[in-house]
């Protein structure tokens, strides 16, 4: 009778001590699942095991955005770039087993809403592994992003790249920088934009179509975060950075480099015309006459036409040193983020590009600081009129037509047919009041 009670009493004790360290044990998993990135918190999903319990795994992926996926491998990582795949490892043979559907895969491109853009970008499979054995072991974290899609494209290298970089290395690598792993790398861009990068990471940066080498990593995040176009949201960020910041950042990375100007004492502002030629579209037509118009108002006139040749550090030095800006909407524009916060930006807006210029540019240059204008062309000034008279719905409702047609027709008749011939009276009225701004600056800044 007495053996029997022991029995029963250290059963008691067994079943006790497991409830109270299963509860220790889920607690403790519940506080390491949980990651907050751009104000939304989200846990580990469970992964059912047949004939066991409820496992959490410590790949976390988010897909509920609409401009990007985003996904967080917290341990161990090894990244096999000839199959595109990252395996987070475990000693744990039972969370290695993953079922099928457990997979996680994702195109670590930041225009998540473009299909035929996300077609062309590769997927990235994660998945978990027993395996440790590495060609090589870094002790920073990776970063696995794709320069593929429009890259290549000023604006584009921007809007889906170093802005969302930014957001993305202040929102997870606050602390600590991160080692690039690289889809669709290509050598020039890291020619081009190297301060920038730089900037960002002091790592060499691992191609992942041609490196054939594994590589562990102490944990790794897939992905880019976007908050919208040239867009950067402060109420998502943990230290509430905004665009003023990333211009900040830019000035940072081209503050010791060799370039062709200098913010030295100017006796007249400097106005820099981003000039477009050719049958690209949207070209001011009468571009020598609006320059003279300029120079008689008391502005040196520079013109600006980047081309594959020009270098960034030229363009910081040119575009940072002077007082205004002055282009017909489009990608070269983009430049307009190395102006200083207090210079003039002029837009000239072609009809039917309205929501197009304040989204891409007009709200960005406010929220850096620059004394924005915009100047929306009248009907007269658009040569549309030319090719479907003044009267043509195309010509009277373009403010609707980005709306309402397929982009590529929207894109043939707005950006790729129109040009533009400035009323010189009326441009001249906003050189005037753009000069006055602009010397006020000057005599302040210099």
């Amino acid at each position: 009778m007495i053996i029997v009670i022991l029995v029963i009493a250290l059963l008691v004790v067994f079943y006790l001590h497991q409830i109270t360290f299963s509860s220790i044990s889920s607690l403790s998993s519940s506080i390491d699942s949980t990651i907050t990135v751009q104000g939304k918190q989200f846990e580990d999903p469970p992964i059912q095991i047949s004939g066991s319990t409820s496992q959490p795994i410590k790949i976390k992926c988010d897909y509920s955005h609409y401009r990007y996926d985003i996904c967080f491998l917290n341990a161990s990582t090894v990244v096999n770039p000839p199959i595109s795949t990252l395996f987070l490892t475990t000693t744990d043979p039972i969370e290695s087993t993953l079922p099928r559907q457990q997979f996680f895969k994702l195109r670590p491109y930041p225009r998540k809403w473009d299909n035929l853009t996300m077609s062309r970008i590769k997927d990235i499979t994660l998945t978990t592994t027993t395996t440790t054995h590495c060609d090589v072991y870094h002790n920073a974290p990776a970063l696995v992003f794709s320069t593929g899609g429009y890259t290549g494209n000023v604006f584009h290298d921007f809007n889906e790249g170093f802005i969302p970089l930014f957001i993305t290395i202040k929102s997870v690598f606050s602390d600590r920088d991160p080692i690039f792993v690289i889809d669709h790398y290509r050598d020039w861009w890291f020619s081009k934009y190297a301060e920038i990068i730089r900037q960002f990471t002091p790592y060499p940066i691992i191609d992942l179509d041609t490196d054939t080498r594994t590589h562990c990593f102490p944990s790794a995040t897939v992905g880019l975060i976007s908050n919208g176009f040239m867009n950067i949201d402060p109420k998502l960020l943990p230290h509430s950075e905004t665009l003023s910041n990333f211009r900040a950042f830019l000035g940072n990375a081209y503050l010791y480099t060799n370039h062709d100007f200098s913010p030295a004492r100017h006796l007249k502002p400097r106005l820099v015309l981003v000039s477009r030629s050719g049958d690209v579209g949207r070209v001011i037509k009468n571009q020598a006459d609006v320059i003279q118009v300029a120079e008689k108002i008391g502005f040196e006139v520079v013109l600006f036409q980047p081309n594959k040749y020009t270098t960034m550090s030229n363009a910081y030095g040119l575009i940072n040193s002077s007082h205004a800006m002055l282009g017909v909407h489009g990608a070269a524009l983009t430049h307009f983020l190395f102006l200083r916060p207090g210079s003039v930006f002029i837009q000239v807006v072609p009809i039917g590009v309205e929501w197009l210029a304040e989204t891409c540019f007009g709200k960005t240059a406010k929220d850096i600081g620059a004394d924005y204008m915009e100047y929306k062309i009248r009907v007269q000034e658009s040569s549309l009129v030319e090719k479907y008279g003044r009267d043509h719905q195309l010509v009277l409702n373009g403010q609707d037509a980005l709306g309402k047609m397929k982009f590529d027709e929207y894109k043939n008749i707005y950006l790729k047919s129109q040009d533009v011939i400035l009323d010189l009276e009326r441009i001249g009225k906003y050189l005037r009041k753009a000069y006055k701004k602009a010397k006020r600056f000057m005599d302040k800044q210099g």
